[in-house]
């Protein structure tokens, strides 16, 4: 697999959580932008002079962009307060420049932890358009990759692999989904250590141009940084991307089919609301991909019904989705285990 360029995405359809995230390859990247031009507010300012945060974070983008993640994604409230809280560090040092006083280059190498359709690429996406509005980095863009993109299959086939992806990522930010599959410890004529050293070196000698972020399970990734203390302690920030509650799936199915313009029908919500509690329940749960996957399935239900029953339909025909259309679905053919027990990783 080779990184590719793609859109942004996660599920609706731009996001988890939100009306319209298209599903993200591992292994994209969205083209930046790169602008040459000196921006209209690095000239420096007398000491006495006053300067209104909120009209500056404004003009940079950057409340647009927060606010944009707000409504965009459902829950995450840490992972939103965490994204404020670089995004004000950023605002301030780039003000504090212009007065004169400097800092150090904050390190915004990070670690996201969570299972799959939690927002993880959609959050990355945003933190690219934040670091990017603030000048902290040249680009945008964002390049998603995995171990397929990084290691080779033969000695001296890791290396240039490897740093193709770190120059196509150079300006912006490099995601590695499943971060943790790099280091195989197991196997003796593995090549993914040698990645893993090319990205250390790249961490370290281009955090003016390169943000990384790993991502993967929470248990796995602990695991991957026990074995690589060199590569923990190169992340700055570890952000926590727990699995959405059925309250918040439910949420997030709504929002997806107000999207695609289709709704349920009244009767159809409490069975909605059911399906997602099973479902949630079942392995291999992957929250938002996964009520993305009913609500396509659903579809197909309510165009079947409505080409085998015949005769005329009309516009709300088309666009209301039944219980029956619900209830088909094989999830309520199977035992849940309790609301509160998570769901199993994939072998």
């Amino acid at each position: 697999m080779t990184a590719t360029n793609s859109d942004h995405g996660g599920f609706t359809m731009p996001r988890p959580g939100s009306p319209a995230e298209p599903v993200r390859a591992r292994d994209s990247s969205t083209p930046g932008r790169v602008d040459e031009s000196p921006p209209p507010d690095t000239a420096p300012l007398e000491a006495d002079a006053t300067v209104d945060l909120a009209s500056l974070g404004a003009e940079l983008g950057i409340s647009r962009t927060l606010d944009e993640l707000d409504v965009q994604l459902v829950g995450l409230e840490a992972v939103k307060q965490r994204l404020r809280e670089i995004g004000a560090l950023l605002l301030v040092d780039r003000l504090r420049d212009r007065f004169g006083l400097h800092a150090p280059r904050p390190n915004l190498h990070m670690c996201f932890a969570g299972p799959p359709g939690t927002g993880k690429t959609t959050v990355a996406t945003k933190m690219a358009e934040i670091l990017h509005s603030l000048g902290y980095l040249p680009s945008d863009h964002l390049v998603t990759v995995g171990r397929e993109d990084l290691v080779g299959q033969y000695v001296g086939h890791t290396g240039p692999k490897t740093k193709e992806v770190v120059k196509r990522a150079m300006g912006g930010v490099l995601f590695i989904d499943e971060a943790y599959a790099l280091h195989r410890p197991d196997n003796e004529r593995d090549y993914g250590q040698e990645a893993i050293e090319i990205l250390l070196q790249a961490m370290e000698e281009h955090r003016d141009r390169l943000v990384v972020i790993l991502a993967g399970y929470r248990d796995r990734m602990d695991g991957f940084f026990a074995l690589n203390p060199g590569l923990r302690s190169r992340i700055a920030h570890h952000l926590d991307f727990p699995e959405f509650a059925v309250d918040e799936l439910v949420e997030i199915g709504h929002r997806m089919l107000a999207e695609q313009s289709y709704e349920l029908e009244p009767a159809a919500e409490a069975v909605f609301s059911d399906y997602v509690a099973r479902r949630r329940a079942q392995p291999h749960f992957a929250n938002a991909r996964s009520i993305r996957n009913a609500i396509d399935r659903s579809r197909l239900r309510q165009a079947a019904r409505l080409v085998e029953g015949g005769g005329m339909v009309d516009r709300d025909s088309l666009r209301i989705i039944t219980s029956a259309d619900l209830l088909a679905s094989r999830v309520f053919d199977e035992p849940t285990r309790p609301d509160d027990a998570p769901s199993p990783l994939p072998n």
